[in-house]
């Protein structure tokens, strides 16, 4: 058999306003974030770079320069930080800039996901790729994104990360029709629908934002309509891989059962912070005893902490 192609490229759509975190995004870009005390974004990058992918394309848009200036060297900065021997902080800013070569290409007009992907045509060139979304951090203790590469190497085609969800938040997500396969957390995707009504899923199964695809999906999603929003929708292309095998190969999921943290939600994201900084061996002791106190007084409605 002829080995197939290796997935060497990660690809980030960025280009997204953040309007549900007005006005804090009103100059800074939402992927700039902190959570806890390092950029959203910054946790993508880094899981990408463990699975192999040190060659990441990021899509942004207008008043997106922060991300390239946080992914690129900062003499002045390190300069200062050298001269007062803080060498703890000096690694920390050097860590972002040494973490991957980083390229950049402007999507332009937001035209949806769909558009975004089609945007890295020129860079992925044929080769299979992956995209993370900046919304969804996984969890480095669960890989999620090796073990899709693992599937995409086996089987061809695409891959698709699958979370099982409550049905009354499908219609959150894109939804996958799924047949089971002889591996436990991988599925054969028949078909996909953008955020269905609950009635109408065909499943609990919700995409979430990890994708190994094709290149077969660039001409697919040449030809794809504005769909749902008025946006061109990567879910409307793997829909149609989906049910002709002979355009670019399976869909397969992988069911992801590991620590997803949501950042595109307000409230998520700062549960993603507190659950983060109580995992922190620097933070966890202190903020949680905090937490166990303050939770107990507002339990107990013994005033304000």
């Amino acid at each position: 058999m002829v080995p197939r192609p290796a997935v060497t490229k990660a690809v980030i759509p960025a280009a997204g306003l953040g309007t549900r975190f007005l006005p804090a995004t009103k100059a800074t870009p939402k992927e700039m974030l902190p959570v806890v005390d390092k950029p959203a974004i910054q946790y993508v990058v880094e899981e990408a770079v463990s699975a192999g992918l040190d060659d990441v394309l990021m899509v942004t848009g207008r008043n997106k320069r922060p991300l390239e200036d946080h992914f690129d060297r900062n003499y002045e900065l390190e300069s200062a930080l050298e001269k007062k021997g803080d060498a703890e902080r000096l690694a920390k800013v050097r860590e972002s800039s040494d973490l991957a070569t980083m390229h950049y290409v402007r999507q332009g007009d937001p035209r949806g996901l769909g558009h975004a992907v089609l945007c890295a045509a020129p860079h992925v060139g044929d080769e299979p790729f992956a995209v993370l979304l900046g919304d969804d951090l996984i969890d480095p203790r669960d890989p999620l994104l090796q073990r899709m590469i693992d599937i995409q190497q086996q089987h061809g085609g695409s891959v698709i990360a699958l979370m099982e969800v409550a049905p009354e938040q499908i219609h959150l997500y894109g939804c996958a029709a799924v047949e089971a396969t002889a591996e436990g957390d991988v599925v054969r995707v028949t078909g996909l629908v953008e955020k269905p009504d609950p009635a109408d899923a065909p499943s609990h199964y919700a995409v979430i934002g990890r994708y190994v695809l094709d290149p077969s999906v660039f001409g697919i999603l040449r030809t794809t309509e504005p769909g749902r929003g008025g946006e061109i929708q990567l879910t409307d292309a793997l829909e149609r891989l989906a049910q002709d095998e002979k355009l670019g190969g399976p869909v397969h999921g992988v069911v992801f059962k590991g620590r997803r943290y949501d950042t595109g939600d307000r409230g998520d994201y700062l549960r993603a912070i507190v659950r983060l900084a109580c995992e922190r061996e620097d933070l966890g002791p202190g903020f949680r005893s905090w937490l166990r106190e303050y939770v107990g007084q507002e339990l107990t409605g013994d005033g304000d902490s």
